[in-house]
């Protein structure tokens, strides 16, 4: 007696097709399981078989061998439970052999027979697609989370009692009433209210040069690095930002969606994620809570922070060698995790936004009330390496504000007009970048930065003479042209001019202060 059930396996974030195979046959009783198992698939026998037992269903006394194939793939999850009970009972003959045809199952099971949901069923369903699979039956709780993914059907089921009877079932009608097939919910989930950002840019009272700086960060994707005594508005700064990126593509929501899938942390009523991420880790946090991994390999905060921003508050705080970790994903926007059963990639192209205070007190340049030595300076900008300030597009300085402007009743500029030219430059960039693997400015590739981000002759006088007198180097000089062309794009220029290189380099020039100060 042999049976197989088609099911799925997440290997980083991306899902393999896995067949489980049964085998009943006469012999000394016993059930195992083979395949490149881990812990928790090898505990399915457990469950599996006390679920079959409290809902009625006896498995006799005989040898069960389970197979998981391919069997040179790892195996991870509770994911596998559903497809083994569902196949030893196709096994023992409770139904029909074709009533499981071109069918994924997946799930995990309570000792009472409940289905319980799992995590990363988005890119199961999705490869399923793919694919070309009919229909998953996957539990109840992740149905929505399914139906996101069109050309399949998605049913949930509850327990596995009612998951046999829509198998033993053979008129569709009842089928359907077994178990309704859950509608793509995509275009009910895009048409809800957007969502509105906690801080609105109304509510910060000057730091006009970080304002700007971090419109023009939000339009072309660039990295933006703020320091400044502390009270002066930079974390209000960064988490505005939140309501001024622009919107996401439908392959940018499914990518992100995907990411927060695999990691568990899905609404179960709203899954698709359709506002760019932003997270913003403690300097308390842990490489592998950064940047990924872990006994179970799982995404980091800067694959959490894909399509999205990633704010480090207090950047100094940080240990230094969690930081430099951060130097291979902003280069590659990916990250890559070698573990003794293979390699997992998870992508990481986000937005770096950094707060810092100038010192330890966080008080210079003010004489009258920072007492940093000149070693104490030199020792706390020492935590940044220069390779990682390398990476960083733009710095802004904020200073202290000043009282008339903090009881302004005034309000200034809000979110929303300054999202309104976020969004227009996007467009602009969008049609730039049409067909190309990337859509931001900041994403440009350095071999193609003299066809987007071609200069007059003034123009290039002016970048020859910053690139000697601020020796800049070679990535830096590229980074200066990609900010220039997002500053174009907010003044509606079709050119990179002298103005656009001008503002762009003044950005570096304060990141040039604070190493000579520091």
């Amino acid at each position: 007696m042999y049976s197989s059930i088609l099911t799925g396996s997440l290997f980083g974030v991306e899902a393999n097709l896995i067949h489980v195979e049964v085998d009943i046959s006469t012999g000394l009783p016993g059930f195992s399981m083979v395949g490149s198992l881990s812990n928790e698939v090898r505990e399915a026998r457990e469950r599996v078989q006390v679920a079959l037992k409290n809902t009625g269903y006896d498995i006799p006394p005989k040898k069960v061998t389970i197979n998981l194939a391919p069997a040179n793939l790892k195996k991870d999850g509770t994911g596998f439970d559903v497809p083994i009970a569902i196949g030893i009972l196709q096994t023992l003959g409770y139904f029909r052999g074709e009533a499981t045809e071109n069918i994924l199952f997946a799930g995990e099971l309570g000792l009472d027979g409940e289905i319980r949901p799992i995590s990363g069923i988005l890119p199961i369903v999705k490869e399923a697609a793919r694919r070309g699979i009919d229909t998953c039956i996957i539990p109840w709780d992740n149905r929505i989370e399914g139906s996101v993914i069109p050309g399949v059907r998605v049913r949930g089921a509850c327990n596995i009692r009612q998951l046999t009877a829509f198998l033993q079932e053979t008129d569709m009608g009842q089928q359907e009433a077994l178990l309704p097939e859950q509608p793509c919910t995509t275009q009910e989930i895009l048409e809800r209210e957007p969502y509105c950002a906690d801080n609105d840019f109304s509510e910060i009272r000057g730091q006009e040069i970080a304002r700007r700086a971090a419109e023009i960060a939000a339009a072309g994707f660039h990295n933006l690095l703020m320091s400044g005594p502390p009270g002066g508005g930079k974390s209000m700064i960064a988490r505005a930002m939140a309501g001024i990126l622009p919107p996401m593509t439908w392959q940018e929501s499914i990518e992100v969606t995907t990411i927060y899938s695999v990691a568990g942390m899905l609404d179960t009523e709203n899954p698709l994620i359709l506002r760019r991420p932003f997270q913003s880790p403690h300097h308390t946090i842990s490489g592998a809570a950064l940047i990924g991994g872990g006994v179970h390999t799982h995404p980091g905060a800067i694959s959490l922070a894909h399509r999205g921003v990633l704010f480090l508050d207090e950047l100094t705080e940080f240990p230094r060698n969690i930081l430099e970790c951060l130097r291979q994903p902003l280069e590659d926007h990916r990250v890559n995790i070698a573990r003794a059963q293979g390699n997992y990639i998870y992508p990481a192209d986000f937005m770096l936004v950094c707060a810092m205070n100038p010192c330890r007190c966080g008080f210079f340049p003010d004489k009258n009330r920072c007492r940093c030595t000149e070693g104490e300076l030199a020792k706390y900008w020492g935590r940044l390496s220069g390779p990682l300030l390398d990476r960083m597009d733009m710095f802004v300085e904020t200073s202290r504000i000043d009282l008339q402007k903090l009881q302004s009743v005034r309000e200034g500029e809000d979110s929303a007009r300054i999202r309104q030219r976020v969004v227009e430059a996007r467009a602009v960039q969008e049609e730039r970048f049409r067909g190309k693997k990337y859509s931001f400015n900041g994403d440009m590739e350095a071999a193609e930065l003299e066809h987007y981000c071609e200069l007059g002759r003034e123009e290039r006088q002016l970048m020859e003479t910053a690139y000697s007198q601020l020796e800049l180097s070679a990535r830096t000089y590229h980074r200066v042209l990609k900010v220039a062309r997002t500053i174009a794009d907010l003044g509606h220029s079709e050119r990179i001019r002298e103005e656009h290189l001008s503002e762009a380099l003044a950005y570096r020039l304060t990141e040039g202060a604070w190493i000579r100060n520091g």
